[in-house]
């Protein structure tokens, strides 16, 4: 998708409360503060985890008294490798959360020039840019010119664009030529196209694929995620995290979930419900939803700024873009009374136009 050239126009200045507060998301401590009369509880639709999550298993309390054991980190190594298609656990990195993982794995390409796909998550850029590269944004795959790093979100967050796999196996050939390694965030792909991840391709050698486990299983705070890559440099970012870089907790819950297909099929089918339901409020209150996945949608207005205040007083926090100021992204309603909530707010929005 293509950004248009009032898409760039600056949402607010470097001021703008809205800026200072909430540009990331997630924040219900800056909304409160931003919207102080806003009626509690807050419905948090800023970010994309699944309001819904998985079913927390009863835990052993040793397993919050004594460090991880090795055995567990290999048995979810497995799991994960089988849930998402990489070949063996040996290309298995555990972490605490994928975000500690983007310097390192930026890392594994020789400073040099990195090209980002964008607008995507933020973060890659610092990290790529604390990792010793010179960061530019490009916007498809045609652009990335000499880079030694590239890095694709896939699907893209926050306008879920999906690129094709032969695609991006096709810049990893390349890439290879000259030491340079691709590394795909595939944060979302638990909801994406069935048969679209390129995990079973990080075996080439120079592949890098994130896998976030908070999003889809709605546990976030859990602090889990992957990196799966070809064994070489698997046990290079694994030497990088040191021992017990993930709780004993974390490897417990992330292997009963990661196992229960069941859950995954269902749940699947129940954000693409719950998507095509938050669609058609958008569409009743004259949105355009120009993206997204079924985790979060991103909608257009000429009045964005103006409905993200009218939600933020009617308690319920979306996700604003400085450099696109025409974009609002929205996650999905956790219950049926957060549902009325955004139905009722958005019915009040539509009447005042």
């Amino acid at each position: 998708m293509n950004a248009s050239a009032t898409d760039m126009i600056p949402f607010g200045g470097a001021d703008d409360p809205i800026l200072d507060s909430v540009e990331h998301g997630g924040d219900l401590a800056a909304a409160r503060r931003l919207f102080p009369d806003a009626p509690e509880p807050f419905i948090d639709l800023s970010t994309g985890i699944n309001p819904n999550p998985y079913p927390l298993p009863a835990l052993a309390p040793e397993l919050f008294a004594r460090l991880p054991e090795t055995g567990a980190l290999t048995v979810l190594a497995a799991i994960a490798a089988k849930t998402y298609g990489a070949l063996s656990a040996a290309h298995v990195v555990g972490a605490p959360g994928t975000q500690i993982l983007l310097p390192l794995v930026a890392a594994l390409a020789r400073p040099g020039r990195a090209a980002i796909v964008a607008p995507t998550y933020s973060e890659h850029a610092r990290a790529a840019a604390l990792a010793g590269h010179s960061v530019s944004e490009v916007r498809d795959l045609d652009a990335i010119g000499d880079a030694t790093l590239v890095v694709v979100t896939n699907p893209n967050n926050p306008d879920g664009r999906l690129f094709a796999k032969e695609n991006l196996i096709g810049i990893a050939r390349r890439l290879q030529a000259h030491g340079g390694v691709l590394v795909v965030d595939e944060a979302f792909m638990d909801v994406g196209p069935l048969g679209s991840s390129v995990a079973p391709e990080v075996g080439r050698g120079n592949i890098v694929v994130l896998r976030s486990f908070g999003k889809f299983f709605g546990l976030a705070g859990l602090r889990l995620g992957f990196a799966l890559t070809a064994p070489p440099l698997a046990a290079a970012l694994a030497a990088k995290l040191g021992p017990w870089a993930v709780s004993a907790p974390a490897l417990a819950v992330g292997a009963r979930a990661l196992a229960d297909q069941a859950w995954i099929a269902t749940t699947r089918q129940s954000l693409a419900d719950a998507a095509r339901r938050l669609d058609a409020i958008l569409h009743g209150a004259g949105l355009d939803i120009v993206g997204g996945t079924t985790l979060f949608r991103l909608a257009r207005t000429p009045a964005a700024k103006e409905l993200f205040r009218h939600l933020g007083h009617s308690g319920i926090l979306l996700r604003v873009f400085s450099e696109h100021p025409t974009w609002l992204r929205l996650g999905l309603p956790a219950a049926e009374p957060e549902w009325r909530r955004l139905q009722i707010a958005m019915a009040a929005w539509s009447d005042k136009g």
